[in-house]
């Protein structure tokens, strides 16, 4: 069977091609640019932005995992929408052509995050009125789109994995590292539980929502939440990182009214200064930081089976061998 896996260039959706390969399917990756060599994987060139690209990646493929997206907390509200909810629609709309039967779409938690804790919930929670930063809006907006597209020509599903780690990872890990190392990394608040989610429990939602998913299937039209399942303090999960790399666990802590009055400036300069790159601090991650977000994972243990098989400790002690190597 062959698959199409958008955004083959960032870490889920590579080690996702890595496993799929290895399950015997035939993968076909879709990328803004040209990549080095990627053993036994074509690739097709372009961006979610061009309709006829997009068609072009979806030919021939019977199943389409959507990875791909424009992330991040800051920049120009079209960008994010044109790549997160037009892209999204492209790739709907390729699929409907092309006669793919299933579609798998990568959420986020952040789509139904409100700026408030969030400890035990569901997939019953509302979408939020507002939204904190364009990348949350944009996603909740394409998930809409996703779920809203299922029908009898057309099964799909929503995942919504929370803070994917692991050995590859190219923007949490080592964010965490540098900010270590250059002594600049702050807690903020109180220290409240927070799920993550193993690199390889990640591809394991995946590849089971599309083992269950078919038409009418209880997975199709639904979002689930994924994480690994043990819920801890924000600073435990950051020193063990930290601890990973043989740097000193980070104790200094900020208040939130502190931080948050401290991101309200930032994100003015910017605003003036308009400049282009990510801010330090912004009003979202203040609140992601500051908050609870632990969520329930009976839904997708019971309508995917999915059940994490590696743990927070087995995945540390994974990532310490490979910094070290």
């Amino acid at each position: 069977m062959k698959v199409l896996i958008t955004g083959i260039r960032g870490f889920l959706a590579t080690s996702l091609a890595k496993s799929l390969l290895q399950q015997g399917y035939v993968v076909r990756g879709f990328a803004r640019q040209a990549l080095p060599a990627l053993d036994d994987i074509e690739i097709v060139v372009g961006t979610l932005e061009d309709a006829q690209a997009v068609q072009q990646a979806v030919q021939g493929c019977e199943l389409v995992f959507h990875v791909a997206a424009k992330a991040g907390v800051w920049g120009d509200y079209d960008v994010y929408y044109q790549s997160n909810v037009v892209g999204t629609q492209h790739v709907i709309d390729a699929c409907l052509v092309h006669g793919v039967a299933r579609l798998v779409y990568t959420s986020s938690p952040s789509v139904v995050f409100s700026g408030c804790d969030e400890e035990g919930i569901d997939e019953s929670i509302a979408y939020p009125q507002r939204y904190l930063c364009h990348y949350s809006a944009t996603k909740a907006m394409a998930e809409k789109a996703v779920l809203a597209a299922n029908s009898e020509q057309l099964a799909t599903v929503a995942l919504r994995p929370h803070l994917i780690w692991g050995e590859g990872d190219r923007h949490l890990v080592p964010r965490v590292l540098e900010r270590g190392r250059a002594g600049s990394l702050r807690l903020i608040g109180a220290d409240k539980q927070v799920d993550c989610t193993y690199i390889d429990n990640a591809v394991l939602a995946h590849t089971q929502a599309a083992r269950y998913l078919q038409v009418g299937a209880a997975c199709a039209g639904k979002a689930y939440f994924i994480s690994n399942g043990e819920p801890m303090p924000m600073g435990h999960i950051l020193n063990q990182m930290l601890a990973c790399a043989d740097l000193p666990a980070v104790t200094k802590r900020v208040s939130t009214p502190l931080a948050y009055a401290l991101a309200c400036l930032i994100e003015l300069n910017y605003t003036l200064l308009k400049k282009k790159e990510e801010p330090l601090l912004t009003r979202f991650v203040v609140r992601q930081l500051s908050c609870a977000h632990w969520y329930k994972l009976e839904a997708a243990k019971k309508d995917l089976a999915y059940e994490p098989t590696v743990s927070i400790a087995q995945g540390m002690q994974r990532l310490r061998q490979s910094l070290q190597a």
